[in-house]
């Protein structure tokens, strides 16, 4: 058995409905039927200078799903983007477009994970407050392969731009 944390994220068609489905989808992955998720989060979205188009996107709401499972990181990934594109995802060559689900692969068991389709912890965990929060949720004391707990990123970590909602 594995232990994985997997991130949330919604800013379309939607977003509580689209996490509650994506939760409900992933039971359905996990050792038992059961999973642990976070408080959900509103926070802004992430942008790039350049691209005017992101800075109308609406907040996303974010959290964070420990689950048991079973399967292997890739197999997981393969289920994760399944889920995903049930629930009308668009891939685009643009980095940070709304999206109705993203689903990523934050932690592996104390795994470190480097693939060309997965980066395990998840390249950007440490500098994002939406993805801290939850995971402080979860498990205040846990502690990322390199050695960094949650509780020292969240004692870091601005809360600007970010609002529990659930």
């Amino acid at each position: 058995m594995h232990l994985a944390y997997i991130g949330i994220g919604s800013n379309l068609e939607n977003p509580r409905k689209q996490i509650k489905k994506a939760i409900a989808a992933m039971k359905q992955l996990s050792h038992n039927g059961a999973i642990d998720c976070s408080a959900i989060y509103q926070s802004s979205p992430m942008t790039e200078e350049s691209d005017l188009e992101n800075n109308q996107q609406s907040d996303y709401l974010n959290a964070v799903v420990r689950i048991t499972t079973s399967l292997e990181p890739m197999p997981l990934l393969d289920a994760l983007q399944q889920i995903e594109n049930l629930q009308g995802r668009i891939r685009n060559e643009k980095r940070w477009i709304a999206r109705t689900l993203d689903l990523d692969i934050l932690l592996f068991d104390n795994q470190t994970i480097n693939h060309p389709r997965l980066t395990v912890p998840h390249y950007g965990l440490k500098q994002r407050h939406f993805v801290i929060y939850p995971l402080a949720d979860l498990d205040a004391n846990l502690v990322l392969p390199d050695g960094t707990s949650i509780r020292e990123l969240l004692e870091t970590c601005s809360s600007e731009g970010i609002r529990k909602i659930d």
